[in-house]
């Protein structure tokens, strides 16, 4: 049973991200029942640690006791750190991994973890504004920007911010059990468990392509999305055989037309719950899905979410009849 967590922390420190894993794991929370865990922040430097906000903490305790935890968490790096973490972080890294130790970082910690190549052939995650970044200094790494948390074997990271509390419910889960871990979600007012994932938090523009006739035909697709649109249709507008379409299109989008057109009509769904009060049915139908169920179907499947809680969250319908009042 995990009973050592070893917070580490270096100068460019995130005071929210540092805040979640001391929230987490260094409260005593034993009048509820929950075990009380040898809690510690460490540094590569001990004394005085920069935040990223101006202000600074004093970390007594050096990476010592990072050797003998149960529990590594890892804060974010400042990003003009990531092309040379300091080699004192990769060494706690690779031990930890080596010697079984649970090892948790959050947001753009992941990078340390890429530094020291304890991610070489696993699958891991972190903000989704770094994943490209994370994917082009460390190819080795399979890399999935859309969810809040990765767990590959003893290893969790976690992508951005709020994100971190997820992935440490997630090993308190583990570790406690869910009635303990329910609890401490309580205690953080939070959900045990979150639906979805990044992607229903990323902007993702219609791409812009090469061909002038592909694009035509993709702007026209997008303005008849609720119309029956199959490959011979959009070929047909683009005079080219269904083959040669199909096999042209993948090239320059990246997806076949059919997941694009399934991609382009979450992303009208996802306009719609924002800003309108349509039904399910209705959104549906404006979206060409035909039926609600084949909506929460394909929206579950790209976001990770239902069209009621994606609605739930990001609706901004009533902000905008105040604004009009």
């Amino acid at each position: 049973m995990m009973k050592t967590v070893a917070c580490v922390v270096q100068d460019g420190f995130a005071p929210f991200e540092f805040g979640l894993a001391c929230e987490a794991f260094g409260l005593d929370r034993s009048n509820d029942g929950v075990p009380n865990f040898d809690f510690r922040v460490i540094a590569p430097h001990p004394g005085v640690v920069k935040s990223k906000l101006g202000f600074s903490i004093n970390v007594e305790h050096d990476l010592s006791f990072a050797y003998e935890a149960d529990l590594v968490v890892l804060c974010p790096v400042p990003r003009e750190y990531w092309p040379n973490i300091d080699p004192l972080l990769l060494d706690v890294a690779r031990d930890a991994v080596a010697r079984g130790a649970w090892l948790l970082t959050i947001c753009s910690a992941s990078f340390i973890l890429g530094a020291a190549g304890v991610l070489d052939g696993r699958r891991a995650t972190t903000h989704w504004m770094y994943a490209d970044i994370m994917a082009e200094m460390y190819p080795q790494i399979d890399i999935d920007p859309d969810v809040l948390f990765v767990q590959d074997g003893r290893i969790i990271t976690s992508a951005g911010t709020a994100a971190g509390i997820d992935a440490c419910l997630h090993l308190l889960r583990q570790e406690l059990g869910a009635e303990l871990t329910n609890r401490i979600a309580r205690r953080m007012v939070v959900p045990p468990q979150r639906d979805g994932g990044q992607a229903q938090f990323i902007d993702r523009p219609i791409p812009v392509v090469q061909s002038d006739s592909l694009a035509a035909v993709a702007d026209w697709a997008v303005e008849h999305l609720r119309d029956d649109l199959g490959v011979d249709q959009l070929a047909a507008r683009a005079l080219m055989s269904p083959r040669t379409f199909a096999r042209r299109f993948k090239a320059e989008y990246g997806a076949t037309p059919a997941a694009w057109l399934a991609r382009q009509r979450v992303l009208h769904a996802q306009r719609l719950l924002e800003r309108s009060d349509l039904s399910l049915e209705q959104i549906a139908d404006e979206c060409g899905f035909g039926s609600a169920a084949v909506l929460r179907q394909n929206f579950s499947r790209v976001l990770g979410t239902t069209p009621t809680a994606y609605r739930a969250r990001f609706s901004c319908v009533d902000d905008a009849e105040s604004s009009a009042a």
